[in-house]
């Protein structure tokens, strides 16, 4: 197998495969088992041609972290060039923790995760997140429905992904009050609307 190491800049992307039945569950009633998961690969899709955009202008390791499926799936369906890992057990914060703290342990520096939920995430808004990251010890991205998209860290600090209740409206301003009991110099891009609920639909995507 080939060594592989992130660069100083390195960007995590969270998703799972898109197995009809248990992807986007949420959504089931309204797109049925198939449409809930072919709504998924589309913006799983969509967001890795974004980092490949992103790519083309700034050096940028890229991993994606994968839950349902295994590897001959995740490469069959995205393609051989990216590195896949498996997001493993625990909840969201603790699966957030370890890829970061994986990502540093290699010699990153710089480490961003994202979703694949956000159809509005563009290479403009990652080449802003890693830019802001240089300076900042947090960037975050916040979401319509009180999560966040996107988080970037200049080193992995546990007390970001604990006691928190992920899925909630709270997510967003919990991790925003911890920051600041920290000290943590931040800065917040632009709200982007993520799709997890019927509500979230729209005609356009």
């Amino acid at each position: 197998m080939i060594s592989w190491k992130p660069s100083k800049q390195h960007l995590i992307i969270f998703t799972r495969y898109p197995e009809p039945g248990t992807t986007k569950t949420r959504l089931i009633p309204v797109l049925g088992d198939v449409g809930a998961a072919n709504l998924h690969k589309q913006m799983t899709e969509h967001t890795i041609f974004q980092v490949k955009e992103l790519q083309r202008t700034t050096r940028v390791s890229v991993e994606v972290r994968f839950t349902g499926g295994n590897l001959e799936k995740m490469q069959n369906w995205l393609g051989n060039d990216l590195k896949y890992q498996s997001q493993g057990k625990g909840d969201l914060g603790a699966r957030m923790e370890r890829s970061l703290i994986n990502a540093f342990n290699q010699k990153a520096e710089r480490v961003i995760i994202i979703g694949t939920d956000c159809p509005d995430l563009n290479s403009q808004i990652l080449t802003t997140a890693f830019e802001e990251l240089k300076v900042c010890n947090l960037v975050l991205g916040p979401a319509l429905d009180g999560g966040y998209y996107l988080i970037g860290l200049q080193q992995p600090i546990a007390e970001l992904f604990t006691n928190i209740s992920w899925g909630t409206a709270q997510v967003f301003v919990k991790t925003v009050e911890i920051a600041q009991k920290l000290n943590l110099s931040m800065s917040y891009l632009q709200t982007l609307a993520d799709i997890d609920r019927p509500e979230d639909l729209n005609p356009t995507f």
